[in-house]
């Protein structure tokens, strides 16, 4: 390494978030940029360690300590140029990755981590602002044709390699933009849609095809699909986990992705204020995940009258607990930004939703219990038990269900195909990402589960190369990084 003592010499620096008086007035990304010379003293701190764990934890295998280096000496353009090899979007994954290479570091054993997902972040903006990233297009097309369904990450990294592997791709996406998840689900001030339609631009330029307003079964049919070389099926897993309670049907309760995606098309300009508005209200959002977190932003940007965000299981430690020793993926306690833009933590733990509560059929409270977990001494099973005495009534204008998604869809693309499904409702398909119907693939969370947008994306490459398999015989694209580490 360049700087073979820089974890000594430097301390871990983050990016600077904007004043919150100032942010939560707007939907620009919080973070301030991270001035490259303290970024290079960042990339400095990587360590010359024998095995270099962060491979394991990044779900690409990106090339980490190499790109680390290069930073750090200023050659910047070779940085990218490796950091590119594996990752098509690092401008995604350098913004919304929770970084599990981070947590592998082995400079995380006993010292705070390599601020990774920060330099991959700054490495591909530099190379944007250089202009290094250009249209890769093929020198000879192959002649065959490939349909990708859903254009969230999967589906983007799916398309680029198979048309980087000479096939000619269209993308088919049912909503009106180009983006899946990233363009519907994640809030601009996380994700500022410029830089989904930067991307956008160059792999349109690379000669993608995008067919927007095109759901199976109605802006495109079976019959049609059957006539392309392979299909891809990215659809995502879109299907909200429900919370049947007495109350369910009251007006003002949304599932968290009716909610998010009505204020990103508000910041696209398609209408003038967001359909569902939490001004004024008190908001209640159940589900401590991301998604709540989303929740709990936005409404602020809203101007809530107060918001509160339940979450069923008690609150993680905050450090990484006993039985998930490093390299694993720890769960403990993580505090977003839209977190602390609520002044007080908005966090409650152990609250079990019993009931929702309204007039004329309009929402007002939300009552809940605390519970306890205990375990089993002999089984190890976990038992949620109610606490007596801790029933209460929260007010609640608006309550938003961020509990986390079941499955893809049923219908449209998964019923027009015939596509089989797994006991965990998932697209089945054998190894080589092959479905139940002859050259039908699938990848990304509908295949695999709710998943990260890091393994979105890992899951596009690695289907490309099967379907590239399947079509020529062979495939000289790359393979994946380093497999996860096994499941304990």
């Amino acid at each position: 390494m360049g700087k073979p003592t820089g974890f000594k010499e430097f301390e871990r620096k983050t990016p600077a978030e904007r004043p919150i008086v100032e942010r939560i007035k707007d939907y620009n990304e919080v973070y301030r940029p991270f001035p490259e010379d303290k970024l290079q003293e960042q990339a400095a701190r990587c360590m010359n360690c024998g095995v270099p764990f962060c491979h394991i934890g990044c779900p690409l295998g990106n090339i980490i300590p190499e790109w680390n280096d290069l930073t750090y000496k200023g050659h910047w353009k070779k940085a990218w140029e490796i950091l590119s090899a594996t990752n098509n979007f690092p401008e995604f994954t350098g913004r919304l990755c929770p970084a599990p290479c981070e947590e592998a570091c082995v400079l995380g054993i006993n010292e705070p981590p390599v601020t990774i997902e920060n330099i991959e972040k700054e490495i591909i903006e530099h190379a944007f602002r250089e202009e290094w990233v250009f249209p890769v297009i093929p020198e000879t097309r192959t002649g065959k044709t490939v349909a990708v369904i859903g254009s969230g990450p999967a589906g983007l990294a799916a398309a680029q390699q198979l048309n980087r592997a000479g096939h000619t791709v269209t993308v088919f996406e049912r909503a009106d933009r180009a983006g899946g998840l990233l363009r519907y689900g994640i809030p601009d001030f996380k994700l500022e849609k410029r830089v989904i339609d930067r991307r956008l631009d160059l792999l349109k330029a690379e000669g993608i095809v995008f067919k927007t307003n095109a759901a199976v079964g109605t802006g495109i049919s079976a019959e049609e699909l059957k006539q392309f070389d392979a299909v891809v099926l990215a659809i995502g897993s879109t299907v909200g986990r429900d919370m049947p309670v007495l109350g369910r049907d009251l007006k003002g309760i949304h599932f968290a992705m009716e909610f998010l995606p009505l204020q990103n098309k508000t910041c696209a300009g398609d209408y003038p204020e967001p359909l569902i508005s939490a001004e004024g209200k008190n908001v209640v959002v159940i589900g401590g995940g991301d998604t709540g977190s989303d929740c709990v932003g936005t409404s602020i940007r809203h101007g809530a009258r107060s918001v509160v965000n339940f979450e069923l299981f008690p609150e993680p430690p905050g450090s990484r607990p006993a039985h998930q020793p490093w390299p694993y993926w720890p769960m403990k306690l993580r505090t977003s930004s839209s977190h602390r833009e609520a002044g007080e933590d908005p966090r409650r733990y152990c609250m079990l939703t019993k009931e929702f509560n309204g007039q004329n059929g309009q929402v007002t409270s939300v009552r809940t219990v605390n519970v306890e977990f205990t375990r089993e001494r002999q089984t190890g099973k976990s038992n949620m038990e109610e606490v007596r005495g801790s029933q209460k009534d929260w007010p609640a204008d608006l309550v938003l269900l961020a509990l986390g998604f079941t499955g893809p869809e049923r219908g449209n693309a998964v019923k027009a195909l015939g596509v089989e499904l797994d006991k965990a409702g998932n697209i089945k398909t054998g190894k080589n990402y092959q479905t139940s119907v002859p050259k039908v693939f699938a990848a990304g969370d509908c295949r695999r589960g709710q998943s990260l947008i890091v393994w979105a994306i890992s899951e596009g490459r690695e289907a490309a190369r099967c379907v590239d398999e399947f079509l020529m015989g062979e495939t000289s694209l790359p393979t994946r990084g380093p497999a996860e580490l096994p499941r304990r």
